[in-house]
């Protein structure tokens, strides 16, 4: 079974705003979906998201909408600690909250937040899967640390550019 993790920037990192209003949010979730599909197609079945705001919830939410077309795929959702949401706003809680309640599998990495945490959660996702996609545009941060575990791993990473631009990149090592 192929797995894929998704990583990639929070709200505040992306080009458009998280709203159906925005023209830029409805291109890159129209590519996202197609992207997932055709992994799902080509044989990819399991997902693992890191559930932080912005893209990995994003992913989360469309491969939870395609298990109703493809019910065998699977969705893992890998918090870095209990209580990763305590101080989100309301909307995005409850969004978080219905992620969780319909994913297969929820893996806690450590039991209360450390500096340590979010980098464990990574290293968790890509050493459990096959494929890496990333949300990513060259900014430094988690998800570059994540893409270049993912390489020196030896993973496929697909790169999707906060505009809906795909790439898909073989590892460098």
């Amino acid at each position: 079974m192929c797995k894929i993790c998704f990583t990639g920037y929070r709200p505040f990192k992306l080009p458009f705003a998280m709203s159906e209003d925005d023209s830029g949010y409805k291109l890159f979730v129209q590519k996202s979906r197609q992207l997932i599909k055709a992994q799902i197609e080509l044989g990819c079945s399991y997902f693992i998201s890191g559930m932080a705001q912005g893209a990995d919830m994003l992913f989360a939410e469309i491969v939870l909408e395609l298990k109703k077309t493809y019910p065998h795929v699977r969705l893992e959702c890998a918090l870095p600690f209990l209580g990763q949401d305590s101080g989100w706003p309301g909307e995005t809680k409850a969004r978080y909250e219905d992620i969780i309640s319909r994913c297969d599998k929820v893996t806690v990495i450590c039991d209360s937040y450390s500096k340590s945490c979010f980098l464990k959660r990574n290293k968790y996702m890509v050493d459990s899967c096959d494929k890496v996609i990333a949300v990513y545009d060259g900014k430094k941060g988690g998800t570059k640390f994540t893409i270049d575990y993912a390489r020196k791993k030896g993973k496929r990473v697909i790169v999707i550019d906060p505009s809906g631009e795909i790439h898909f990149q073989e590892s460098m090592f």
